[in-house]
């Protein structure tokens, strides 16, 4: 898929690896319509650096949690720009506890960014992504790992991995490919927070690379799904851990 004139929107794009996504995505010569929620000034900032550095890029705001608001963006981005050709499914939120301790607000707010986002993108994605798309969904590693206090986080993302694989062959004849990356340990906000330096030293060993992922790891696992060199990856989730698992 040649990437001149292509449209990547990407959620949870102002910072982490959804920012890492955007900028790599950019430079790989599409168009990045990036989604936030909240941060405006974070959003505007990556905008301004892809821009500064050849790309070409738009910001978005909306709670992907919301049909609604997910829509809009959708509308807003075929406004702009004609369409969208690959979708990168990154927002989301981690709360971790034990399932006992879970309480009804964590469970609802993770199911509700998780879950219920990935399904409002994908819906919209379904009716309107252009013939020859990507769709390049997020899980993680700890769906295979299956570590204390990660339980309803992971359970939202182990959907999220039956939804890729469903809709990968209920996009039948459209020659749309959809997959899911699947992190393990990698150095963000939303990974450090709350981790003691000691427990941050550990899981790093844990891999045979011993090192936690970058956001610019995973972003060029990203980008090879959404380039003509994975064309021909279909209804997967690729774990980019370093081999944790």
């Amino acid at each position: 898929m040649s990437t001149e004139s292509k449209v990547a929107l990407v959620t949870g794009a102002s910072r982490g690896i959804g920012a890492a996504i955007a900028e790599r995505l950019a430079k790989d010569g599409f168009t990045v319509v990036m989604n936030y929620s909240g941060n405006a000034a974070l959003a505007d900032e990556l905008m301004q650096k892809i821009e500064r550095d050849g790309g070409k890029a738009l910001t978005a705001q909306a709670d992907v949690s919301n049909p609604k608001a997910v829509r809009r963006m959708f509308d807003a981005a075929e406004a702009a720009f004609g369409g969208i050709d690959v979708l990168v499914n990154n927002a989301g939120i981690m709360q971790l506890s034990s399932i006992a301790d879970a309480d009804d607000a964590n469970f609802d707010r993770q199911v509700s960014v998780n879950l219920k986002g990935t399904f409002n993108t994908l819906r919209e994605a379904a009716k309107r992504l252009r013939s020859g798309g990507r769709i390049i969904n997020f899980s993680t590693s700890v769906v295979g790992l299956k570590l204390e206090n990660y339980g309803v986080y992971a359970a939202t993302k182990a959907a999220v991995e039956t939804l890729t694989a469903i809709m990968s062959k209920e996009l039948r004849g459209r020659n749309i490919t959809v997959n899911a990356v699947a992190p393990g340990p990698t150095a963000t906000d939303l990974f450090l927070h709350g981790k003691s330096d000691e427990l941050i030293a550990r899981m790093a060993k844990i891999n045979p690379l011993e090192r936690l992922g970058t956001p610019e790891d995973i972003a060029a696992s990203v980008s090879f799904l959404a380039g003509s060199d994975g064309a021909w990856i279909n209804g997967q989730v690729l774990r980019a851990n370093g081999g944790i698992i």
